[in-house]
C-alpha cells in the first residue's frame, strides 16, 4: 500500500486552491491508503461546519471550520469519487489568525486519538505540539499511524522531551508503527533527534534507508519558515515504521519531477507491505 506525508503549508503558498486540487489529483493518482498531513490550517475567524463527511473526532476535538484544509481536501475528493476517512487536531495558533493542526485521512476508518506532547499547553503559543495517533487498517491489517510535527532540537523542551512523552504515548498501541511527519531534525546531524529515533525504545526504521527502491532524498532545499537560514538540502519530513514492516520503495513527491511544489516542503511517499505474520 501507498502512503504519503507532507507538510502542506495550508492558506500559506500562493494559488492555494490550485495547490489543493494538485495535491487531490496525486493522492487519487497514486491511490494513497493512509495520508499524514501537517500545518492543516483553518482561519480562527471562519465558520464552523454543520456536517463533515467520515470524520473521526478526538476527544478534546475543536470544531472543524469551512476553510480547513483537510476538510476542503475530503470533499474536493469525494467529488472525484474517492472516499477518505479523516482526523485532524490542533496545536496551536499560526500566523496570529490561523488554528493550525496535523491530519491524518485513511481508506478505512479511523480511531483518532490526540496526546499533547509539548511541556507549553497554551495553544497561543507555537511550541504546544500535539500528536494525532491513529488505530486503522492496512493491508486489511490492524496498524497505529501518526501524524507529527514536532519542535527543533535546540529548543529547551523541544524534540527530546516530545520524542520522550512520544514513546509513552505509543506503549499500549497496536503494533505496527507508522510514523510519519515534519520531525524539525536533519538526518545529517548526529547525535540529535533523528539518532534518538533510530536509537529508540519503538525499534523503529528509517523508510528511506530500508527501501529497496529510492527515488530522491531531500524534503528542504533552501531557507523555508524555521529554517530561515538554511542554505543546505536537508530530509527533516520522514516515514518511520516498525521493522516488521518491508518498504518496497520510498520517493519524494511534489518536487516537480513528478508532480507540482505545492509547498515549502516536499512530500515523501512510501511502498510499504505487512508482513504475514502480523495480524
Amino acid at each position: 500500500m501507498n502512503v504519503l506525508t507532507l507538510n502542506t503549508h495550508s492558506w500559506l503558498e500562493s494559488h492555494p486552491i490550485e495547490k489543493l486540487q494538485q495535491l487531490a489529483e496525486k493522492i487519487i493518482q497514486e491511490d494513497y491508503a493512509l495520508i499524514a498531513l501537517q500545518e492543516v490550517n483553518q482561519r480562527i475567524d471562519s465558520l464552523p461546519v454543520i456536517s463533515t463527511h467520515n470524520f473521526h473526532p478526538t476527544e478534546t476535538q475543536l470544531p472543524i471550520h469551512e476553510d480547513n484544509f483537510a476538510y476542503l481536501l475530503v470533499q474536493f475528493l469525494k467529488e472525484r469519487g474517492q472516499d477518505y476517512h479523516w482526523s485532524w487536531t490542533y496545536n496551536h495558533i499560526g500566523y496570529s489568525i490561523y488554528h493550525e493542526g496535523v491530519a491524518l485521512l485513511s481508506k478505512q476508518p479511523i480511531q483518532p486519538q490526540a496526546v499533547v506532547i509539548s511541556a507549553e499547553k497554551e495553544p497561543s503559543d507555537y511550541r504546544r505540539r500535539v500528536l494525532l495517533i491513529g488505530q486503522t487498517k492496512l493491508d486489511e491489517k490492524n496498524i497505529t499511524v501518526l501524524s507529527c510535527h514536532y519542535s527543533w532540537w535546540s529548543e529547551a523542551d523541544g524534540f527530546a522531551d516530545e520524542w520522550r512523552k512520544t514513546e509513552l504515548a505509543l506503549q499500549n498501541h497496536i503494533s505496527p508503527l507508522l510514523i510519519m511527519g515534519d520531525f524539525n531534525n536533519p538526518a545529517s546531524k548526529k547525535q540529535m533527534g533523528y539518532d534518538l529515533v533510530l536509537n529508540s525504545s519503538l525499534q523503529l526504521q528509517d523508510s528511506f534507508l530500508t527501501a529497496s527502491e529510492k527515488i530522491g532524498e531531500h524534503t528542504v532545499e533552501k531557507a523555508i519558515d524555521g529554517w530561515g537560514e538554511n542554505q543546505e538540502k536537508l530530509r527533516i519530513d520522514y516515514i518511520f515504521t516498525s521493522k516488521n514492516l518491508t518498504i518496497s520503495s520510498y520517493e519524494i513527491v511534489f518536487d516537480e519531477k513528478n508532480a507540482p511544489v505545492i509547498s515549502d516542503h516536499f512530500g515523501v511517499s512510501a511502498l510499504i507491505q505487512q508482513n504475514k505474520n502480523i495480524r
